[in-house]
């Protein structure tokens, strides 16, 4: 099929190239030349394991490819997503004004032939009718300029005839380190729309994936297809986030009163994880979430509830929770070193989670600044960010190249992402170069007497 993809962040790039992998032929669009430029030349302008493979192989096979001129993608496109960003507002709102801008594009360039237009940006309830309105604004507007009407109005139904169009909410599920491989394996497709002829291609796109052709496990069971409404659509990618955010405070607040109690976290998730009603997923203790969804999607349903006048006390104590934990690692380097100020501090990862070079709402900037108030000398060590010096954002901070260099001198480290090669460090030199061979593990994720027995002080959360 023909596909359009408006929009080359996370969501949108992964999906453009991984269906230009299962044989579909991509236009992906974006309003950057310089990074339209960087995708031309195969080049990933993150990073995301897999994906820069996968761009390379579609585009040597011809499916994908990239351009800066919107027309262009949707004259070529059967089927259109618009996956551009919708951060948050300081409301706590989501910004749509990205996804406005593309939906008028969308309706000025529409000529002729049926699209199916799709919401794949997180976008509030309710957006799909209106997307629609704003499409159908765009259509008005190029009219008038075709027509010479000036401000002679256009009926819809006019309209309809111009260009034939449908909405879907179409939500992601990706998870950034994960992305390619939730592509091709993911738990479920949501496709919300009251159209069959949208929903029935819609299908035919996602037709391989749902038969685990491109799957790990190709002989696993299809892949589950839920048809729904656009406003339960909506809701479902609200929710999901929502309730994995509140699994991680939940397991997080038992992490401190465990600290208080002396039980021990890891062994209560694995407890309660066993049972099926509850899984073990998301049930890691450590200095909470953050990343582009997780305080974002949180927010925005908190402030669609508000909108129409119900609070959601579940929710935001959620996010209260979240708020305090951040901070857990600063009392317990209080605890043991006392006062920080003039203490030099290091910190194992900076990006949100592993596998990714995302650092919005990263947990490590919340410590930064917290330790930079206190007067403590900040270190850290990445390996994505000290690999590619990407320093955006980054400020009071000493990003070091190596391990090493970060422990040279150090009162203190914090394990604050849970890269998988942490574990293997040389922690035995690195505590030889220490002032204090002090770990706080901010994600329980150590081998707790392999630090020991390396000479470390070690100190876990709820563990």
């Amino acid at each position: 099929m023909r596909v359009c993809v408006i929009g080359t962040g996370y969501v949108g790039l992964v999906t453009g190239a991984c269906l230009a992998h299962i044989g579909h032929h991509v236009i992906c669009v974006d309003n950057n030349e310089e990074k339209v430029k960087l995708m031309k030349a195969g080049q990933s302008p993150i990073f995301e394991p897999g994906l820069s493979e996968i761009m390379q192989s579609a585009i040597e096979a011809g499916t994908i490819e990239f351009t800066t001129d919107l027309g262009a993608g949707v004259a070529h496109g059967e089927i259109l997503f618009i996956a551009v960003g919708t951060p948050p507002l300081p409301t706590g709102e989501s910004d749509t004004r990205y996804v406005e801008a593309v939906a008028r594009g969308i309706g000025t360039h529409l000529n002729g032939g049926y699209k199916v237009i799709v919401n794949k940006s997180t976008v509030p309830i309710g957006s799909g009718d209106w997307v629609r309105m704003i499409v159908l604004d765009g259509i008005a507007e190029r009219q008038k300029v075709l027509v010479g009407a000036g401000n002679v109005k256009i009926e819809e139904a006019a309209l309809d005839k111009i260009a034939g169009f449908d909405i879907v909410s179409n939500p992601e599920f990706l998870r950034e380190g994960s992305a390619v491989y939730d592509s091709f394996n993911p738990d479920r497709i949501v496709l919300g729309s009251s159209n069959s002829k949208a929903i029935a291609m819609m299908q035919e796109l996602y037709a391989p994936i749902v038969a685990r052709k491109y799957a790990e496990d190709p002989s696993a069971a299809e892949v589950p297809v839920l048809v729904t409404d656009i406003n339960s659509a909506e809701m479902i990618k609200y929710a999901a986030n929502a309730f994995l955010a509140t699994k991680i405070s939940f397991i997080n607040e038992v992490a401190n009163i465990c600290d208080r109690v002396g039980a021990d976290v890891t062994q209560v998730a694995k407890g309660i994880g066993l049972d099926s009603r509850i899984g073990n997923k998301f049930l890691q203790a450590g200095i909470g979430w953050g990343g582009s969804c997780f305080p974002k999607d949180v927010s925005a349903l908190i402030h669609t509830a508000d909108d129409y006048g119900y609070e959601a006390h579940l929710m935001k104590a959620a996010v209260s929770v979240n708020q305090r934990q951040r901070l857990i690692a600063v009392e317990k380097l209080q605890q043991v070193l006392k006062i920080l100020k003039g203490k030099t501090v290091g910190l194992l990862g900076l990006t949100f989670k592993p596998d990714t070079d995302d650092m919005r709402d990263a947990p490590s900037l919340n410590l930064i600044e917290h330790l930079n108030r206190l007067g403590t000398k900040v270190k850290a060590y990445d390996p994505i960010v000290s690999q590619t010096g990407m320093r955006h954002g980054l400020t009071g901070v000493q990003v070091e190249t190596d391990p090493e260099r970060l422990a040279d001198g150090c009162d203190a480290l914090v394990l604050v992402t849970d890269w998988e090669q942490f574990r293997n460090l040389d922690y035995g030199k690195m505590a030889t170069l220490m002032n204090n061979p002090v770990v706080i593990d901010g994600r329980n994720f150590l081998d707790r007497e392999e630090l020991q027995r390396a000479g470390f002080y070690y100190v876990g959360v709820g563990h």
